[in-house]
């Protein structure tokens, strides 16, 4: 077994910058190289080494700020030799690269590698509010090479009916599985406001959080001045925040190459376990929309790498774009709703800040955390799409047990293995022109700066609800200020109506 080639992670860093005047403010630029300086410092290294690196992943940003972000990141740091990636947007994207990268380094693909991204959208915004245009781009020929194909989030149909906005989409599976749970709107609104309170709790105590204020539920779970609802249920407070001025970085080498490199073993921490899994792409193809059969079964497979169980972890970061992603991670992954543990180490993306390479600064934080104590086990998962992309990472000062063939120092199940299971799990057809008597199977209902309701959104079966192959179709409602305002105080999981094609929509309208 060699073990030099055993992958360990060895820097990490999260920056967050706050100024009030803009024009001081660093470009994305900027930032990603005070993260990537500072993973350099939190590994011992001189950082003149990065000149060594062999592969440079970027996550994508929010708002992409020059042509080839990988090329201009590879240039700052002379780093000529490397291999150059861009990721996909995705909230998946960071656990996926630290999966990845650590699987080719075990095979000795790589041994030095570096994963960083960058979000200065709070600058910016500030900039084009002041009636200024930031200029960060750099110079390239060419554009970036995908590690992985970009794929579309939603169909046509899907866009065409409103269906790919996420603060419209995500709603659906919120109202879903309100229902799973057996709760009233109310009851449900303030369990919402319960659980993202404790976030807001560790946002509080994190000098790197964005909004580092703990708020009540009821703060949180209902609408305010202050706190408008967005797509309803979920309010300003429960929604992932984007406009930051953020960056993190992640080095990755092998065993062998950190003892050359000279990084004290104290500075190790290994991926014990891990996974990556896909739900059936397409919202409008999954088996309902209350659980998540991907998250299940990566959990199942990365705690099996690991030889461990959840009840072991100490620190836990689900991801938490809005709270439905947080609750059902939570019960797939088998923790119990009373589990006395933080959900998060950083406060989550509503609190802590959500740039698009959010799990990057939350594998560093939990990174720290185990470093902080020798021996425990830390986790973090990452989610993409609409509850669509998932990935996980066991993160120990212990290193992994090695696999039961004893050839290699490190080694996963293929993911497209336990992907087959996935895929081949059955779901109800869809009817793209649907008419006839329905009901809703969910619903949820956009609105605007104003406060007013200006969508309703509903995935509904045709005949009878209680079959679950019952033909699903998407549609609008009519844009009735009443009829959606009713929609958000009287239950209508389950209500009965009809839906009719106009020639381009499907318009559902409940009896």
């Amino acid at each position: 077994m060699d073990m030099d080639r055993m992958p360990v992670l060895i820097g990490v860093s999260e920056v967050t910058e706050k100024v009030d005047d803009p024009e001081r403010g660093s470009s994305p630029m900027a930032l990603m190289l005070e993260a990537v300086r500072a993973a350099a410092d939190s590994a011992r290294l001189d950082p003149a080494r990065l000149r060594d690196l062999d592969a440079i992943a970027v996550v994508k940003s929010m708002r992409e700020f020059t042509r080839n972000s990988p090329e201009a990141l590879a240039a700052e740091l002379g780093a000529d030799r490397a291999q150059r990636w861009i990721t996909p947007l995705g909230g998946n994207m960071p656990q996926y690269l630290v999966n990845r990268f650590a699987e080719e380094i075990s095979l000795g693909l790589h041994r030095f590698v570096l994963f960083a991204g960058t979000e200065a959208m709070a600058t910016g915004r500030k900039l084009v509010k002041a009636g200024k245009k930031p200029d960060w781009s750099t110079p390239s020929t060419s554009d970036p090479d995908y590690l992985v194909t970009d794929r579309p989030l939603w169909t046509e149909h899907e866009k065409a009916h409103g269906f790919f906005q996420a603060r419209h989409v995500y709603p659906l599976f919120e109202n879903a599985l309100r229902g799973h749970y057996g709760r009233g709107i109310d009851e449900h609104q303030l369990e919402l406001g319960r659980l993202f309170s404790r976030f807001s709790e560790v946002a509080a105590a994190n000098t790197k959080a964005w909004y580092p204020i703990a708020r009540s539920p009821e703060e949180i779970a209902f609408e305010s001045p202050q706190n408008r609802i967005v797509g309803w249920p979920y309010t300003k407070y429960m929604n992932a925040m984007n406009q930051v001025n953020q960056s993190a970085a992640i080095i990755m080498c092998s065993a062998g190459f950190a003892r050359e490199l000279g990084v004290p073993e104290d500075r190790w921490v290994y991926l014990t376990g891990c996974a990556d899994a896909n739900e059936l792409w397409d919202v409008t193809d999954r088996q309902n929309y209350f659980s998540s059969p991907a998250i299940r079964t990566m959990g199942r497979e990365a705690f099996r790498m690991a030889g461990r169980d959840v009840s072991e972890v100490d620190y836990i970061d689900i991801y938490a774009c809005f709270p439905v992603a947080v609750q059902i991670a939570r019960d797939e992954l088998g923790i119990a709703k009373d589990d006395p543990r933080p959900l998060t180490v950083t406060g989550g993306l509503p609190y802590y800040g959500g740039a698009g390479s959010y799990v990057l600064n939350a594998i560093a934080a939990v990174v720290d955390k185990v470093r902080e104590n020798p021996g425990s086990l830390g986790m973090a998962t990452a989610n993409g799409g609409y509850l669509t992309e998932h990935a996980l990472g066991l993160y120990s000062t212990e290193p992994p047990p090695p696999p039961a063939d004893g050839d290699a120092p490190w080694r996963r199940v293929d993911p497209a293995v336990y992907q087959a299971e996935i895929d081949a799990l059955s779901r109800p057809p869809l009817v793209e022109t649907a008419n006839g008597d329905a009901v809703i199977e969910t619903y949820s209902v956009g609105f605007d700066r104003n406060g007013e309701p200006d969508l309703g959104l509903v995935v509904g079966r045709l005949g009878e609800a209680s079959d679950p192959m019952a033909p699903r179709f998407i549609a609008q409602t009519p844009l009735d200020a009443e009829l959606l305002r009713t929609m958000t105080s009287q239950d209508c999981l389950g209500a009965p109506g009809r839906v009719a094609n106009d020639g381009r929509l499907n318009v559902f309208r409940p009896s």
